[in-house]
């Protein structure tokens, strides 16, 4: 997956934890509303959402355990990376608009305006 795809993914996973809040503190329970929308199924959305960022990985049925460790390794290591990445790019954003003082901004458009950097090619050299 190209790295554009999971920063956004990244935002799109701490966006739906924000519903997720916001659900909690709204009174909701686990199962939201009755419509499939409450915290319990935002929740599956931000699962799916890192599901999608991991790859997948193929194991021979006769590897040992370091074989299985190594190709393990070997496969979710650039991923983790580039997650971490995203979220340490996300974290960022967040708190040089909090030092800042940007009181006329949401979490969530400063979250939108990095996911619209992102989309303008603002991000996709770096590791």
């Amino acid at each position: 997956m190209e790295r554009a795809e999971v920063l956004k993914r990244v935002i799109g996973i701490l966006t739906e934890a924000q519903d997720i809040r916001r659900a909690v503190e709204g009174g909701q329970d686990a199962t939201g509303d009755g419509h499939g929308d409450g915290p319990a199924a935002t929740a599956g959305v931000a699962t799916t959402l890192l599901n999608e960022m991991l790859p997948s990985i193929s194991v021979p049925a006769d590897a040992s355990p370091q074989q299985v460790a190594a190709l393990v390794a070997q496969a979710l290591g650039p991923a983790l990376h580039t997650m971490v990445s995203g979220f340490s790019l996300a974290f960022t954003s967040l708190a040089i608009a909090h030092d800042n003082g940007r009181t006329d901004l949401s979490s969530i458009e400063v979250l939108q305006e990095l996911a619209l950097e992102i989309e303008a090619g603002t991000y996709d050299e770096g590791p």
